[in-house]
């Protein structure tokens, strides 16, 4: 069940309607919007009479929902678009007007490495700095990162430009470490399923960057990412990175399908891969702009300097002169589309 309170419910109505949850024998979730609060039940409310609920004072209506995700379901919010704010100020949020790029390098690689990547990404336009310091990899063998010391040296990037980091976590253990270096945590498409990480995330208090896994369809996504959410952690932005098939053309196939469907069934944002979807760095400019014409709220790209000499996925790591054409033709997509690719402060 979702409840929807009406507009201007007082915070005592909202715990009234908690505790009546709570007596249930349910959990409530409160979830805060712009304009109203929703709370959400959770826990299995199948067989439980939900009427003394549409009673409670403030309480606008009681809604049943019937798919097996329920957090992430657009009827979690009545309807509105959840809106999640990355680093300080109002620069980089997801969910809105405004269509923000993440861009960086696959990997931390050095300090000065990274200092240098993230004033080129900044200077082509790019909202968000990208880069991990934790790299899982299929190939035991190849560079894993650099750990912590990757994580300060996104830090220092973060301090020199301004721009906030986004950074893989890999594992439960390392949440509460990389949260208090990183503005968003991603989890990555091999970890999509790992419930434990899922959970831990939503404890972290930072938005999460949730990419689908490779095998998943959305059904299967859109109940993992219930995991956040019901951990006690709304800030949560999907990711389409692309899937796996038979087809040989691209590193994987990227589905931009996915992004009005995704609309339909959830409230969160979502933001395409065109980097990992592809894994071939000529195709990431056009599925970018294709990416926005479809109605995606943001963009990964990964960008680094000197391609050919990446640690990690050079192949499908475009230039930062590449990027700074993209960001003009991006914006010219964005405003045929009723959005923006320049940063807020710069629109206001």
């Amino acid at each position: 069940m979702i409840i929807v309170m009406q507009a201007g419910a007082t915070a005592d109505q909202v715990q009234g309607v908690s505790d009546l949850i709570t007596e249930m024998g349910l959990t409530p979730q409160p979830i805060q919007g712009s304009d109203l609060v929703v709370v959400a039940v959770i826990g299995d409310d199948r067989l439980k009479d939900g009427s003394k609920l549409e009673q409670a004072p403030g309480v606008d209506r009681v809604m049943r929902v019937m798919s097996p995700y329920k957090m992430a379901a657009r009827e979690a919010t009545g309807g509105e678009r959840t809106r999640v704010r990355v680093g300080q100020g109002d620069g980089c949020v997801f969910g809105g007007t405004q269509v923000p790029v993440i861009s960086g390098p696959c990997s931390v690689e050095g300090e000065q490495e990274i200092l240098h990547a993230a004033q080129l990404v900044k200077d082509a336009g790019a909202h968000a700095l990208r880069g991990g310091a934790f790299k899982p990899r299929t190939n035991p063998y190849a560079f894993q990162g650099h750990g912590e010391d990757g994580l300060k040296m996104l830090a220092a990037a973060r301090d020199a430009t301004g721009l906030p980091i986004v950074t893989e976590v890999i594992t439960p253990g390392d949440v509460d470490l990389v949260a208090r270096y990183a503005d968003m945590l991603q989890i990555g498409t091999r970890n999509a399923q790992n419930f434990k990480l899922l959970e831990a995330c939503g404890k972290a208090g930072k938005p999460i960057l949730y990419k689908r896994g490779m095998s998943m369809n959305l059904d299967e996504y859109l109940q993992a990412a219930d995991y956040i959410l019901a951990a006690g952690n709304a800030d949560v932005v999907l990711c389409e990175r692309g899937i796996r098939t038979f087809e040989n053309h691209s590193r994987n196939t990227l589905s931009l399908s996915a992004v009005p469907e995704l609309n339909r069934r959830s409230h969160l944002p979502i933001v395409i891969d065109p980097s990992h979807g592809t894994g071939h760095a000529y195709l990431v400019p056009d599925m970018a702009r294709a990416a926005i014409a479809a109605g995606c709220d943001g963009l990964a790209i990964e960008c680094h300097p000197d391609p050919k000499h990446a640690l990690t996925d050079g192949a499908q790591s475009i230039t930062p002169e590449v990027l700074a054409d993209l960001m003009r033709s991006l914006s010219r997509v964005a405003e045929a589309v009723d959005r923006t690719c320049l940063p807020l402060v710069d629109v206001l």
